[in-house]
């Protein structure tokens, strides 16, 4: 049954409306794989009982020809969306145990278009991290490895173990949410399509709150065309969400063959720092070379504010996760730890149920928001990311869509040194521009390192205009041809 993990969700849903085989058969494939891989960590809550009921309930729908865009799909769950009945902990000690009575939107979307859950996926702490290093229930290992090394590698982060557990084969596809860089750069690593969508294209209600401003929910998928199918499922207006964009959901799945011919394309000459891999240098330059001879026309762009984007990003992002998450607080719901009054049991619920990380991230939101410094970092940061926005939106009167690496290396070990939090801050460089200007941006495997590990471009388009980067997308994927499978897989069947 493992041909069945292989297919892409374009593929199955062929075969399943072919009625080749039924979605309990290709769900059974999949939870086969996820008891057989464990050892990677990937989810947090796996739950094959009813993701098993959930298919034989699809194949229903499929025999009678109400069946959604989605029905008999596997698919992984982030497990910072909030899902009714099923635990979710946000990677954290302090939600451990917590129930939700309710669906977030996007999750109901998905049932609604007849996806099946096969669990939670495991993921940095709150979302906040790079590497998948942060989890409270222990970190995610990636299913490569390079070359000639028998080193565990990191899937990246946040969304590592929706990364891992795509790339594996553990779902056909799986959500993931992205506030700096975290969907783009664990599909990078892991050698996915990773999409952020533009900034309320998705509703965030009823998913953990990390940063409000920035968190956006997305596709992690094995191809181009399988995003467009689940943004289009997941995406739409939601009264809910005071920030969800009152916009129709275009016809995503249309857009992904259109081709870029006479379309330009952007590259940002601060992309290239001193001290820019030359292998990823390279990478990016054959990206162009591909969109090129597709008909598209590089033109060199600038965007002068990027050297600024990190330092307001880690100021911007720590502020409103500093606020978001003072409602642990013991009282309500999740982890308790008993004190001598009130302020004492707030304060030992908190350091024992929050991990260094997001400590530290509380620690410096709270310092820029308060007395004396919140104009000094808090106010200078927020007109800082006016300018970041303001530089891409004359990009986008000269250019159609820009091209950039992902990251700025592949996947390292997960035992590599960690001391230094700037190092890692690192890792969203080319990201994190992009989710200041809440612009979608997508990540595309492009290529192999020397040591055979996966590594990524990036596209970024106009506000509400992912269907160009699903195009340019499809052509990379295209030119760059069929990814080889990870080596977890390598030598299975």
């Amino acid at each position: 049954m493992s041909e069945l993990t292989r297919l892409t969700i374009a593929e199955a849903r062929d075969g399943l409306t072919a009625r080749r085989f039924s979605s309990r058969e290709l769900v059974a494939a999949h939870v086969q794989a996820m008891e057989r891989h464990r050892g990677l960590n990937a989810y947090i809550t796996e739950t094959a009982e009813a993701a098993l009921a959930a298919a034989e309930a699809a194949d229903q729908v499929l025999a009678d020809g109400s069946a959604g865009p989605l029905a008999g799909i596997p698919l992984a769950i982030k497990d910072l969306f909030c899902t009714e009945g099923v635990e979710t902990t946000a990677g954290s000690h302090i939600l451990e145990g917590f129930v939700p009575p309710y669906e977030s939107t996007v999750s109901a979307n998905l049932k609604a278009a007849g996806a099946v859950f096969l669990g939670k996926t495991n993921l940095d702490e709150f979302a906040m991290g790079s590497s998948n290093l942060t989890s409270y229930y222990g970190s995610v290992t990636s299913p490569w490895r390079a070359q000639g090394s028998e080193l565990d590698l990191v899937p990246g982060g946040s969304s590592g173990g929706s990364a891992a557990a795509v790339a594996a084969r553990l779902a056909l596809g799986a959500t993931g949410t992205d506030t700096g860089g975290s969907i783009r750069q664990p599909a990078s690593f892991c050698g996915l399509v990773g999409l952020k969508p533009t900034y309320g294209r998705c509703s965030r209600w009823g998913i953990v709150a990390f940063a409000s401003s920035l968190d956006q929910a997305g596709p992690m998928t094995r191809s181009v065309m399988d995003a467009a199918l689940m943004l289009g499922a997941m995406a739409g207006h939601d009264p809910k969400d005071a920030t969800s964009a009152p916009r129709p959901v275009p016809d995503f799945a249309a857009a992904v063959g259109r081709g870029v011919k006479g379309l330009k394309v952007g590259v940002p000459r601060e992309y290239r720092p001193d001290g820019l891999s030359p292998e990823i240098t390279a990478l990016w330059d054959q990206g162009l070379a591909w969109l090129k001879a597709a008909g598209a026309e590089p033109v060199e762009i600038s965007l002068p504010h990027t050297d600024h984007a990190l330092a307001t990003y880690y100021v911007v992002a720590p502020a409103e996760a500093s606020s978001n998450l003072a409602r642990y607080d013991g009282v309500r719901f999740g982890l308790r730890v008993e004190g001598s009054d009130l302020n004492e049991m707030y304060r030992k619920t908190r350091a024992a149920g929050f991990g260094r990380e997001v400590q530290r991230r509380v620690l410096i939101g709270t310092y820029v928001l308060s007395a004396g410094y919140y104009d000094a970092y808090y106010l200078k940061a927020q007109k800082v990311r006016r300018l970041i926005a303001d530089d891409f939106h004359n990009a986008f009167k000269e250019v159609d869509v820009i091209l950039t690496p992902t990251a700025p290396s592949a996947a390292f070990p997960k035992n590599a040194p960690q001391d230094d939090p700037v190092t890692m801050y690192l890792n969203d460089v080319f990201t994190v521009p992009t989710s200041l200007a809440g612009l979608p941006g997508m990540s595309v495997p492009a290529g192999l390192s020397g040591e055979g590990l996966p590594l990524g471009l990036q596209l970024i388009g106009r506000p509400f205009d992912e269907e160009t980067v699903l195009a340019a997308g499809r052509v990379l994927e295209e030119a760059a041809g069929p990814a080889p499978l990870p080596t977890l897989l390598a030598g299975e069947g």
